[in-house]
């Protein structure tokens, strides 16, 4: 039977059975969980808290571009939010709306910190500093949480994902490398019958992505058998600041990457021949996928001065 809760034991004591290891994402990567959650959970809660009826298309497309289209995708949900926020007060169109707009200085201070960006620092910050803004943003992540858990719908695992970790499972120690809170992935993880197939689920709670890495693999593999598998530019530093190997889930192009991964990149980087100009076409492929610029933005630079 597979655990229920996991802690940084379950790291910093992670016991090698291969001379490989994997560090998998998980919301968007093997499972199509990132729309769903975003606009059916994520921002309708945004703009209840808020109060952000009146420029509702704007939050929504800022949310979904920072979330879903950017190179922020994956990032943990506080800066995030942050960036949402950044966005909107530079969006001519929300600030004309005369909605009011929070300057989010306490929830960028926390950002950063340094501290372990969840649920639990998060609370102990508001009780410390008792700031209505960190408040309201604790009680936007909690019920982000329970709206989650009580209301989404089963999405299940990309077919070609599901093949994959099979056949990964046999041949390399699997860990899930997550931002997404524990309680929501072993849960997810469960319902569809795959937790058995990975050593450890860590979320927000066990640190950074970069941190589970290092904690669960140094000193028990050699730097070219560790390979991260993640959809977001977040998986990929958390590879490169652990110099291991980055397969790319492409948003948009998601079973077709991980068929690729089944029939041929998984064998690549089990044989040495991954990293080099093969990796590097694929992760070339996966920047060019991801925007830093707004699409409004993008049209406005497309507009000519007579336009304007």
């Amino acid at each position: 039977m597979s655990k229920t809760n996991y802690s940084l034991d379950d790291l910093t004591g992670f016991q090698a059975r291969h001379d490989s290891f994997v560090g998998i994402d998980s919301d968007g990567c093997v499972f199509d969980t990132m729309g769903v959650k975003q606009r059916e959970h994520f921002h309708p809660l945004i703009i209840r808290l808020w109060g952000l009826e009146r420029i509702e298309k704007q939050l929504r497309a800022a949310a979904e571009f920072v979330n879903l289209y950017s190179k922020w995708r994956g990032k943990n949900r506080f800066p995030d939010l942050l960036k949402v926020f950044e966005l909107l007060h530079d969006w001519d169109e929300a600030r004309a709306s005369g909605v009011k707009l929070p300057k989010m200085s306490a929830l960028r201070a926390y950002c950063n910190s340094g501290l372990p960006l969840g649920n639990p620092s998060l609370k102990a910050e508001v009780a410390r500093t008792n700031d209505p803004e960190l408040r309201r943003v604790l009680d936007w992540s909690l019920a982000v949480n329970k709206d989650i858990d009580q209301n989404m719908r089963p999405v299940h695992p990309f077919p070609w994902a599901r093949k994959s970790l099979d056949k990964m499972h046999a041949h390399s120690d699997l860990i899930v490398v997550s931002q997404t809170p524990e309680e929501a992935l072993v849960k997810e993880w469960a319902h569809h019958k795959i937790s058995h197939l990975v050593a450890v689920i860590a979320g927000q709670e066990l640190g950074t992505k970069s941190e589970h890495i290092r904690l669960a693999s140094s000193g028990r593999y050699a730097p070219d058998r560790v390979l991260m598998i993640g959809d977001a530019p977040g998986d990929f530093t958390a590879a490169q600041d652990n110099h291991a190997a980055f397969f790319p889930i492409v948003p948009g192009h998601e079973d077709a990457c991980w068929k690729r991964l089944h029939e041929e990149a998984y064998d690549f980087f089990l044989t040495g021949k991954y990293i080099g100009t093969y990796a590097d076409k694929l992760i070339r492929e996966f920047n060019d996928s991801l925007s830093e610029t707004p699409p409004w933005k993008k049209h406005a630079q497309r507009l000519s001065p007579a336009d304007v």
